[in-house]
């Protein structure tokens, strides 16, 4: 259903952090004209957590109406409410999502079982397609492959997964456990260093943030595996490897990737949601420097 390239797009916002919408326009179409193959908004690049539900839906309805059907829209509505879940899947859907993303609950550690209740709980109610968010370094726990297969099984809506995890083996065992009994199943990785080794291994794609600023090296990369241009991909890859270091410039992330999308040229304010900050003058140096060493 999904592949290639999806970017979780950052939320731009104004002095006041408020949302921008004459911001996020410039970005859509940067994004759109870059070539990449869908967008998913209010993911945790989007800053999600920290935003309330009527900018959230104000968001949505603009997204997609700018966005007119090119691409895909996925629209991340989880959170820790299972009936605000719900509602505002429906309300997404209504306005033309094309899918949702819903992250597994944080704050608990919960099992496998605890896990298929909370998401079967909410394909139970909602007929559109569902994407699973893996994200144990923020979640607390894991998505295991047993457990996502258990659920594509019980669930033909639920399409997908964006495994957040720092190793490539995660990623290939959903693949192994799923693809075999769901080949309609994408899998994504959510790292971008890990894009053409999740191609490489059965899977369907990339939805990461480098390509926030950078949305062309990956519409080459993915050109170049498609056609064996194995020198394009190793040079492509090199710059995704030294653009990895983006994200260690500013704690959280969030502010690196949008000081990074101002300096590749958008007219944004690179402004973010409390408890985060703007990119100070020296993090703003490192990843200036980087970009241009990159970006080249």
């Amino acid at each position: 259903m999904f592949k290639g390239v999806i970017t979780p797009m950052v939320t731009i916002l104004d002095e006041n952090k408020a949302i921008d919408f004459e911001g996020t326009t410039r970005v859509v179409e940067y994004l759109i004209q870059g070539g990449v193959d869908g967008l998913l908004i209010l993911g945790s690049i989007g800053e999600f957590f920290a935003m309330k539900r009527l900018e959230k839906e104000a968001y949505v309805k603009h997204v997609i109406e700018v966005v007119g059907g090119r691409v895909p829209v996925l629209v991340g509505t989880g959170g820790t409410q299972v009936d605000d879940i719900i509602s505002f899947s429906k309300f997404s859907v209504a306005a033309g999502a094309d899918a949702v993303l819903i992250v597994s609950p944080y704050y608990f550690m919960l099992d496998d079982e605890s896990l298929y209740r909370y998401y079967a709980q909410i394909a139970s109610e909602i007929t559109t397609p569902i994407m699973l968010y893996n994200f144990p370094d923020r979640t607390g726990h894991d998505l295991s492959p047993n457990l996502i297969r258990r659920l594509a099984l019980d669930f033909e809506h639920i399409v997908g997964v964006k495994d957040t995890v720092d190793n490539i083996s995660h990623t290939r065992g959903i693949i192994q456990a799923v693809k075999p009994v769901r080949a309609d199943f994408c899998i994504f990785t959510g790292f971008d260093e890990y894009f053409i080794p999740n191609l490489m291994a059965g899977g369907d794609g990339l939805i990461g943030g480098i390509s926030n600023f950078y949305p062309s090296l990956f519409k080459t990369l993915y050109a170049a595996y498609q056609q064996c241009d194995m020198q394009t991909v190793l040079t492509c890859q090199a710059k995704i490897s030294g653009l990895m270091q983006v994200y260690a410039q500013t704690r959280p992330f969030v502010s690196a990737i949008k000081m990074a999308v101002k300096l590749a040229g958008l007219d944004i304010v690179p402004e973010v949601k409390a408890p985060g900050a703007i990119a100070n003058t020296e993090e703003t140096q490192a990843i200036d420097s980087l970009l241009k060493t990159y970006m080249a």
